[in-house]
């Protein structure tokens, strides 16, 4: 079976309710497709008019009560709010893989008013309340999903036509009280999350939830050498310097026991003078691999700026002290040094495997984020590599 590209789309309430991360855990490891891409979007009226026209339809199995209780639900809650004109979050992920969009459908689930348990996601995240006269008191869809290859294609392609000017890294669509002063930060989940299916990068997502701040901004990324380089870079000379003194030691002892005769302290720091930037550059290089799949003296030169082998999600954060929260929930470097609780206690392995980075400043921020170009649309570029151009 040839291969297909399917979406979900993550409503403002699950956003909201910040029940983002299980929503992606859950269609990563039961969906058995890619997650390959993704974007955020504040919604124009005319985007959610031409989006909402769209999902009565004919080829969707689900009873049409329902299908009108979601069009109904789009048209009042995807719009900017009435009163503020404030647009609100809406985020849209991109899977690829065979019959994908079957896949991405059934884990998402149907509605119905006499389902029972937990198996998709609409019956965890979603809600369909009815009283005793059958009418409707309550109704949260929770994930929106194509029924039909070819509706797939189609509001694929509406999204992707207005995914330069609606989505990106999302601007003033968070409410803030006068005397609060917002930051925005930038999280990486690292490519030891994408080994394979498995809703470490869902639980990370939950675990960052707890810190009351918003997602603007969400990227699926493969970084090129040229990145890599750049974004570690100032971890180079530190690495090249904080060494010296390990290789000294180990330098010492391995040839003590080799060379069989004492080797004093002035010798023993001559090689880690020799040796240090050595090492410090050999694991700058081992980063770098890590991170893109290729290191620097593995790279032709025309590859040092092609999309590198390995893939990481990378998020904006917003709110107040959003650097600080962060990275109080992400934990210190070392993993072993890391508190119960903590994302690199629960995820990390060693000091480069350690499940996430986040940026420690925010300048910082603002230069990794625009190293990774968070903003850029290859949303749309995946869109039309898969179902051709849009107009």
């Amino acid at each position: 079976m040839p291969q297909q590209l399917a979406y979900a789309i993550i409503t403002p309430h699950s956003l909201h309710k910040s029940r983002t991360g299980g929503i992606i855990a859950r269609l990563i490891t039961r969906s058995g497709v890619e997650l390959v891409g993704a974007r955020m979007f504040a919604p124009s009226a005319e985007l959610v008019q031409k989006y909402s026209e769209s999902i009565v339809s004919a080829q969707d199995g689900q009873d049409r009560r329902v299908q009108e209780l979601i069009r109904d639900y789009v048209i009042e809650n995807f719009a900017p709010e009435p009163k503020s004109g404030r647009r609100r979050r809406v985020m849209m992920l991109l899977f690829q893989g065979e019959d994908a969009v079957r896949r991405v459908r059934t884990v998402v689930g149907n509605f119905s008013p006499h389902r029972r348990g937990g198996q998709t996601i609409r019956d965890t995240y979603g809600d369909l309340v009815l009283d005793a006269n059958d009418e409707v008191r309550y109704f949260e869809p929770a994930v929106l999903a194509a029924p039909s290859l070819d509706e797939a294609i189609a509001k694929l392609k509406l999204w992707a036509r207005y995914s330069d000017t609606e989505g990106g890294v999302l601007d003033q669509v968070i409410s803030y009280a006068a005397d609060e002063q917002s930051e925005r930060t930038l999280v990486l989940l690292k490519p030891d999350n994408f080994k394979f299916a498995t809703g470490r990068p869902g639980n990370m997502i939950d675990f960052f939830s707890r810190t009351g701040l918003f997602i603007v901004g969400i990227k699926v990324h493969r970084m090129s050498t040229a990145q890599a380089m750049e974004f570690y870079g100032p971890v180079r000379e530190i690495l090249r310097t904080k060494l010296k003194s390990v290789v000294a030691t180990r330098a010492k002892e391995v040839l003590e026991k080799e060379l069989g005769f004492a080797i004093g302290a002035s010798e023993s720091q001559q090689l880690g003078e020799l040796l240090g930037p050595l090492l410090g550059e050999n694991q700058f290089e081992n980063i770098v691999r890590f991170m893109a799949g290729r290191s620097p003296s593995e790279c032709e030169p025309a590859q040092m700026t092609q999309p590198g082998t390995e893939k990481c999600i990378a998020l904006v954060y917003e709110g107040v002290n959003a650097v600080a929260k962060i990275r109080d929930v992400l934990g210190p470097t070392d993993p072993t040094k890391a508190p119960p609780g903590s994302i690199r206690r629960e995820f990390g392995s060693n000091i480069m495997i350690n499940a996430a980075h986040a940026s420690d400043s925010a300048e910082n921020a603002k230069r990794e984020m625009r190293i990774v170009n968070v903003a850029e649309n290859n949303f749309r570029q995946i869109i039309e590599g898969f179902y051709g151009r849009v107009s």
